[in-house]
């Protein structure tokens, strides 16, 4: 099968023409080919497969190239990187590969082409295309990963228990590309997946935690976590999601089951959202049940205090994972912690209630409102239509309170200084106590945010708390 019209692009003719000047044979692999098959866009990365030095064919490649782009060398690994034009190309030798039972980390040998294509993932990653002039396009699919492409399988090439065990960070890839492109893992790699499932010990957080934002950058993100799940997996990574799995019942009072629940969430907002962040939230925004859980017969089961409670989660998480401890933590620590805000606001849609709502939430309330919206799963339509009005309700509100208010990212309409100057004070607590009263006045509906209301108030406030106004 010859697929010469995926190479139309310039580059491909400056590779095989570098490689003929070596006389070493190249190769296009793994995922340009796979995508291009599966007409899932331009691919911006390629990568290059040399029967020979890696290194010396991007070396080549920058010098037929106008302008010669640097070529990036990662000698221990010994491939090559270089750009051209909005591609990044990856250059590397075949390769032969041998592991240890205590690292994912390969002793390698110079190869074959097959062996190097024995060495990829899974069968659909396998697939290479020829560059050379002779057989410019050729397909080589020593796996039938052309036929898995068209069953929608992932398949490793080889024994799945070796694959796996090898190499564990495969088992979150194929969960990975089994939920990017709604592929069945085949059974046997499923179970030898299940097999190996504590092998994932021996992968860093960082790179389980770049295939866990693929799967929630996904327009199904619930199918890899009911992979995760169905392997053993989550509990290794997320036991916190683990922890809300199932339902108890006493005195004939249950609970909804909180894991697929938060997965019908998870779905909910990526249809609604990319922001990898935010999904987060709609992930955690219930990790606070699991500990808060109690049941008293007068009211059945309750969660109190499970926002603040994940919020703290949410921290301890992201620092186990090693996910940034930065303003993206932050973020959706803020968005747990305030995940049940408008819902209870909804009951009962009052200035006040929302002029403290969008102070909180500054910036993110559209992002808060639209997780409290993914958070309606239930399944009776007048329910549904209910809320989702309700929180209709909650967003003109908002609209209407920010336009007359201008509370989100609140200042106070009168400075700390204007305190100081106004009572000749010096840096105090005072000062603190009649901003606090502005804001809430503010906040409250009885002034508005205005400089003029403020200022009077101020004045008000300083007599009550026997302060001399400084005359000038």
């Amino acid at each position: 099968m010859n697929l010469n019209q995926a190479l139309t692009h310039p580059i491909f003719e400056i590779i095989s023409k570098s490689a003929a000047e070596l006389g070493i044979d190249a190769y296009v692999i793994g995922g340009f080919v796979r995508d291009y098959i599966l007409k899932r866009g331009q691919h911006k990365d390629i990568d290059i497969v040399a029967i020979g030095s890696g290194i010396a064919l991007a070396k080549q490649v920058a010098k037929n190239i106008p302008n010669h782009p640097k070529v990036q060398v990662f000698k221990t690994y010994g491939t090559a990187m270089l750009k051209y034009e909005d591609i990044e190309i990856e250059f590397v030798g075949a390769r032969k590969e041998s592991y240890s039972e205590e690292s994912r980390n390969p002793i390698v040998e110079d190869g074959t082409l097959e062996d190097d294509q024995n060495r990829r993932d899974f069968t659909i990653n396998a697939m290479a295309l020829d560059l050379g002039e002779a057989n410019f396009g050729t397909l080589l699919d020593p796996f039938d990963g052309l036929e898995d492409l068209e069953a929608k399988i992932i398949r490793t090439p080889l024994d799945p228990d070796i694959t796996y065990s090898d190499d564990p960070l495969r088992m979150m890839r194929a969960i990975r590309f089994a939920t990017q492109l709604n592929f069945t893992i085949e059974p046997a790699s499923l179970d030898a997946i299940s097999k190996n499932k504590d092998r994932i010990n021996i992968i860093t957080k960082e790179r389980i935690v770049v295939e866990l934002n693929k799967i929630l950058e996904s327009d199904v993100p619930s199918i890899g976590f009911l992979l995760l799940e169905q392997t053993g997996l989550l509990q290794y990574i997320l036991p916190e999601l683990m922890a809300l799995k199932g339902i108890d019942e006493k005195e004939g009072q249950r609970h909804k089951d909180n894991f697929y629940h938060t997965l019908e969430v998870v779905d909910n907002i990526a249809k609604n959202t990319d922001d990898v962040w935010l999904r987060w939230a709609a992930l955690l925004h219930d990790i606070g049940k699991a500990p808060t859980k109690k049941f008293s017969k007068k009211v059945g089961w309750t969660f109190h205090g499970h926002e603040l409670a994940g919020s703290k989660m949410a921290y301890r998480l992201f620092k186990r994972l090693k996910m940034p401890l930065n303003d993206k933590m932050k973020y959706v620590q803020k968005m747990v912690f305030m995940s049940s805000r408008p819902i209870a606001l909804a009951q009962d849609v009052t200035d006040s209630a929302v002029r403290r709502l969008v102070f909180d939430a500054g910036d993110h309330v559209d992002d808060l409102m639209v997780l409290c919206e993914a958070d309606i799963t239930t399944k009776n339509p007048k329910k549904f239509k209910k809320y989702h009005n309700n929180f209709k309700l909650v967003r003109d509100k908002i609209v209407e309170v920010e336009e007359r208010d201008h509370v989100r990212n609140f200042q106070p309409p009168v400075s700390g200084e204007e305190i100081m100057e106004a009572f000749n004070l010096k840096p105090s607590r005072e000062i603190g106590t009649i901003k606090e009263s502005i804001k809430e006045a503010i906040l409250e509906g009885k002034i508005p945010n205005e400089h003029d209301a403020a200022y009077k108030l101020m004045l008000e406030e300083g007599a009550r708390l026997g302060l001399k106004r400084h005359e000038v």
